[in-house]
């Protein structure tokens, strides 16, 4: 288990430092799990070591927003006053970012779909 935390916690320290470091405009978690992603794409036996403690994690992911409540709940305040404001953005960036990931997937599709023909 503690070799499995070592490698998540790992990748995402080198990504947060690979993104300050180079000053690249991308979360360094984000990075972190693309390098994840190429490890255990050139080593798929790991994934099953992996298995166990990733699965004990997503059981009890829920523990780790009790954070972003106790957050909502100590800034009810702002919420309260601000709150329709505050619904409006939360809408509107999750439909852009939607459109963004749809314009992104076309984008791939068509780009895949030239080159293999």
């Amino acid at each position: 288990m503690l070799q499995t935390l070592g490698l998540l916690l790992g990748c995402q320290l080198l990504g947060d430092i690979t993104v300050r470091g180079f000053g690249l405009a991308m979360p360094g978690p984000v990075l972190g799990l693309t390098l994840l992603v190429l490890i255990l794409g050139a080593m798929p036996t790991l994934a099953e070591q992996l298995r166990p403690t990733t699965t004990i994690i997503l059981a009890n992911l829920s523990f780790l927003f009790v954070p972003a409540g106790v957050g909502v709940i100590g800034n009810f305040a702002v919420l309260s006053e601000d709150g329709i404001v505050l619904l409006v953005i939360l809408t509107l960036s999750t439909v852009l970012s939607m459109l963004a990931a749809v314009g992104t997937f076309i984008g791939v599709r068509r780009a895949t779909e030239r080159w293999a023909t």
